[in-house]
């Protein structure tokens, strides 16, 4: 039994040795292993770094050679575009050089020019100052003898000195006057002749551009009556009808002989056109007595004044004008009841607004003002006949009152040249509206007011000194003048145009333009025998 014992724990120590042993073993064999496997692993990272420095360095050595390469070829390139531009500049020195050496050349032939000619200079100073010298003595001999023909022609007529004076100043005046309408004659033919190309320009560029409405109007003064019966119903009992129209309405009615028409008269139209329009709506209705007269007044009148604010905003908005006061609106509306020789003045002052307009354009100038202006520059028509004063001064004061540019006052009140022209607005204003009275068809006369200005026409021509005959033609658009040629010279002939169409500007009332033309004629008349 212990003998069992002891060997069972014998073994169990041995076999525990033997294990404690193979583990050291075991521990020293992996151990080794460990060892050698690190060894193996350091040893092959050491060789793949090395490997890739080596790598790396052959790359750089790579690249800086590239660099150096690169660089070296940048070197040349710009070395080789220096030299280029170094061989410009020098060849542009050479130029600016070879320019420089032939202002030189040309500097000193223009000296020596100027020397020959600064020489000659003084040459033909020395001969002037002897003509000077020459004119000089002339002159003194020349006052010598004519102070002795003085005392001669004053002894030989037997007039004092100052009448042999005044004798010799007035023909000194006469022969500078023909010299000076000479000289006139000529200036005037150079500017009339290029500013009337410059004018027919822009005068045909304008009325090419605008095409307006050239059919004449005339107010309507009479009203047609169909019956005697009741043309005695408009003049009511004892007349009591017509003074109640003509009190209602401010008109004259003129009740004659003429069968079936009753004649309206008044300066304002637009009450005319009122009493008009009353006479017809009562001849519609067949009501005629004072208190219906006033009920049909007063309804045509409301009507009237609704078409007058609505003819001038239309107007203002055919024209494109804003910023108008609506008294401007509404006295431009009542242009429409108002004719100047049968010419609508509404339609005439929309139309020298768009003349105005294109005309402005033409020069440079504001074409929306100039269209401004042309509008308002007959708006005083729309007061004058309620007023004192003419209606470019009503029409001036009228839109200063509301403010209006001062461009647009001058031109209101300039258009007929009552005052002076301070822009140049003025004028285009003034073209534009001859344009528009001149065309054909737009205005006409009476026969009374046209045989009037025929005769006035021709009166004034025939009273200056030396005209023979003068005859209106042409409707009174022109008038021509013969005159005496054994009295008066070509520069005289001048003289007398521009005076008649002056005087003709400045008396006389006319649409549009008058010419004149005076006839100077020269017969050379010899007998053979």
């Amino acid at each position: 039994m212990g003998f069992t014992a002891l060997t069972v724990a014998e073994i169990t120590t041995a076999t525990v040795v033997s294990a404690v042993v193979a583990l050291l073993l075991g521990a020293a064999i992996g151990a080794f292993g460990i060892q050698l496997l690190t060894r193996n692993t350091v040893r092959g990272a050491r060789d793949e770094a090395k490997r890739i420095a080596e790598n790396a360095q052959r790359e750089a050595e790579t690249a800086r050679e590239k660099i150096i390469l690169e660089a070296e070829r940048r070197t040349i390139e710009l070395r080789q575009q220096a030299d280029a531009e170094a061989n410009k500049a020098r060849e542009e020195l050479r130029d600016h050089e070879r320019r420089l050496s032939k202002r030189e050349d040309m500097l000193d032939r223009k000296l020596e020019t100027l020397d020959v000619k600064e020489r000659h200079l003084d040459d033909r100073a020395k001969v002037v100052s002897q003509q000077e010298q020459a004119a000089t003595n002339a002159r003194d001999r020349a006052e010598k003898v004519l102070e002795e023909q003085k005392n001669t022609l004053a002894q030989l007529a037997g007039l004092t000195r100052d009448q042999a004076k005044d004798m010799l100043l007035q023909r000194v005046e006469d022969d500078c006057r023909q010299e000076v309408n000479q000289i006139a004659m000529k200036r005037y033919a150079e500017i009339e002749e290029n500013a009337r190309t410059r004018g027919q320009e822009i005068l045909l560029q304008a009325v090419q551009r605008y095409a307006g409405e050239f059919t004449t109007e005339s107010t309507v003064r009479s009203v047609a009556i169909p019956s005697d019966d009741m043309k005695g119903r408009i003049i009511g009992r004892e007349g009591r009808n017509i003074r109640a129209i003509e009190r209602a309405t401010g008109v004259d009615v003129l009740v004659d002989d003429t069968p079936g028409v009753i004649s309206v008269s008044c300066f304002d139209k637009v009450r005319q056109t009122i009493a008009v329009e009353s006479l017809q709506k009562l001849l519609e209705d067949g009501r005629i007595h004072p208190t219906r007269i006033d009920e049909i007044v007063s309804t045509v009148q409301k009507n009237v004044e609704e078409r007058i604010i609505r003819y001038g905003r239309d107007a203002t908005n055919e024209v494109k004008l804003g910023g108008l006061h609506p008294k401007i609106i509404e006295a431009m509306g009542k242009l429409h009841f108002r004719t100047s020789y049968g010419q609508n003045m509404l339609k005439h002052s929309i139309e020298v607004a768009f003349l105005s307009q294109i005309i402005a354009d033409q020069l440079g100038l504001d074409g929306e003002l100039a269209r401004r202006c042309g509008f308002l520059h007959d708006i005083g028509k729309a007061m004058d006949h309620e007023q004192q004063g003419t209606h470019p001064k009503l029409g001036m004061d009228f839109c200063r009152k509301y403010n209006e540019r001062e461009e647009i006052l001058n031109a209101v009140g300039g258009h007929h040249g009552d005052i002076p022209a301070t822009s140049p607005y003025t004028p285009i204003v003034m073209a534009a509206d001859a344009v528009s009275g001149a065309r054909p068809g737009a205005r006409r006369d009476s026969m009374e007011q046209y045989i009037q200005r025929l005769e006035q026409l021709e009166g004034i021509a025939k009273e200056n000194e030396g005209v023979a005959e003068a005859y209106a033609i042409q409707a009174g658009r022109e008038v021509r003048v013969i005159v005496d040629a054994q009295r008066v010279s070509d520069a005289d002939a001048f003289g007398i145009a521009r005076n008649i169409a002056h005087r003709v500007s400045a008396e006389m009332t006319f649409p549009g333009e008058i010419k004149v033309t005076v006839l100077r004629e020269t017969r050379a008349i010899e007998f053979a025998t």
